[in-house]
């Protein structure tokens, strides 16, 4: 079977991204089982970080525990102790063996593992500039240094990406400016190539921006190539998210691929390698 790492068309390499660490759709998100199994392969794998009550981060995609893991509250109230001893859900709320992980624990589990060059880890931090307490940077750096180049830090608020990124050097960032809004005011605006500019000048070091694909769809629906400039820019574009594989949704991957989206961000990475390599 082919491996879901990405859809090479007419020799432009488009990333399959494994959305919160699922290789398929029927996966539990978070699994380090999961996350290893793509760092081995050579797979850009993403997963989700918020603040707990110890200054540190959970591998965590809410800011409370009920949806994700056995626990209640919020993770912001939680100890690191308490988090590990959480167990993760599965997609029909079940509790699974695998536990909650906190960022040092993930960083460990790959420092210690083979993980393939072409693997990319991108951490999505989920808070914003406000909370960066010094000890979450500290503890970040400390964390995130040993693995920094097989990493990439992601937000939207790129302040508090690049605090972080501070304190692990050699660490790659990204930015995503899309907020629940966005394709509503692109659309009523049609001002997609200054939402481009002013995204590229907000995040001047970001390697990767991260765009809903329903906007890059709406871009291109109003004659406008919003890719050319990021590529111009020498940045690559993610394009996010596939949830599911349907006629509709991979209809949406042959447009994205015609732009050339350089990643393609999907909860079911294996479902569309295996549509697109027939």
């Amino acid at each position: 079977m082919t491996h879901p790492i990405l859809i090479d068309r007419n020799g432009h390499k488009t990333w399959l991204k494994w959305h919160r660490g699922r290789r398929r759709a029927s996966d539990p998100v978070f699994t380090g089982e999961c996350i290893i199994e793509a760092m081995r392969l050579g797979a850009s794998i993403e997963v989700d970080l918020v603040i707990h009550a110890d200054h540190g981060c959970a591998v965590l995609h809410d800011r409370t525990l009920e949806r994700e893991t056995t626990g209640t509250g919020r993770v912001r109230d939680t100890s690191a102790a308490t988090l590990r001893q959480l167990h993760l859900r599965d997609n029909d709320g079940q509790p699974i063996a695998s536990k909650v992980m906190l960022l040092e624990d993930l960083c460990a589990l790959l420092a210690d593992d083979t993980v393939h060059p072409d693997a990319l880890l991108q951490l999505d931090f989920k808070e914003n500039r406000q909370a960066l307490a010094p000890q979450v940077v500290a503890g970040f750096g400390i964390s995130v240094s040993p693995i920094a180049k097989s990493v990439i830090l992601s937000g939207g608020d790129f302040d508090a990406i690049t605090a972080l990124a501070g304190s692990a050097p050699g660490l790659r960032t990204g930015y995503d400016p899309c907020h629940r809004g966005t394709l509503a005011e692109l659309k009523a605006s049609g001002n997609y190539l200054g939402f481009i500019e002013d995204a590229l000048a907000t995040a001047p070091d970001a390697d990767m921006i991260y765009l809903a694909y329903e906007i890059v769809l709406a871009a291109a629906d109003a004659g406008v190539d919003i890719i050319a400039p990021i590529h111009a820019a020498g940045r690559r574009v993610d394009a996010w998210t596939i949830n599911s594989v349907t006629p509709q949704s991979t209809d949406a991957v042959e447009r994205l691929l015609r732009l050339k989206v350089d990643q393609i961000t999907t909860d079911d990475p294996e479902g569309l390698a295996e549509v697109f390599s027939k």
